[in-house]
């Protein structure tokens, strides 16, 4: 099994000289020689990936199956958020989750063809716990409670 996330950078607009021809020509011929052994899946956003699937007649020919998932929900990123929390054993104080979920609703009511779920939470995340950084290293006496937890003001 082969996965290729982002395949449509394989075929980027526009461009008529790098590998990502090459590359699709060879996926074409391994997918051709190996039909009974090997299962190819790309994925990415839906413009980019029509794009892609009509750089080559031999990929629309070959993928043909296509299944569209819509955004995770603001109520969704929230759990997400919180599923890395717990993996990174930090815990969100109350407030800091309806300051997620306000931040989440208005991400998403404004997202665009780019909009990035999973990526889009991992960074709030990761610029989350910066910030908590910053805030507490302002602070002479930390606790592990206080370095464990997510405060509103954290949240970028």
């Amino acid at each position: 099994m082969l996965f290729i996330d982002e395949a449509y950078a394989l075929a980027p607009e526009g461009s008529n000289n790098d590998f990502g021809q090459e590359a699709i020509d060879t996926l074409l011929k391994r997918m051709e020689d190996s039909r009974d052994r090997l299962v190819v899946i790309v994925a990415g956003y839906s413009d980019q990936m029509s794009r892609f699937i009509a750089a080559n007649p031999g990929l629309q020919s070959r993928f043909n199956k296509y299944f569209y998932f819509d955004h995770y929900k603001p109520h969704e990123l929230l759990k997400i958020f919180e599923k890395i929390c717990q993996q990174n054993h930090f815990k969100l104080a109350e407030k800091s989750k309806q300051v997620l979920l306000k931040k989440f609703t208005e991400l998403y009511t404004n997202r665009d063809q780019n909009f990035g779920n999973g990526r889009l939470v991992r960074n709030i995340f990761e610029k989350t716990i910066e910030r908590q950084a910053n805030r507490l290293v302002k602070n002479s006496r930390i606790s592990k409670e206080m370095m464990m937890t997510i405060m509103p003001e954290d949240i970028s």
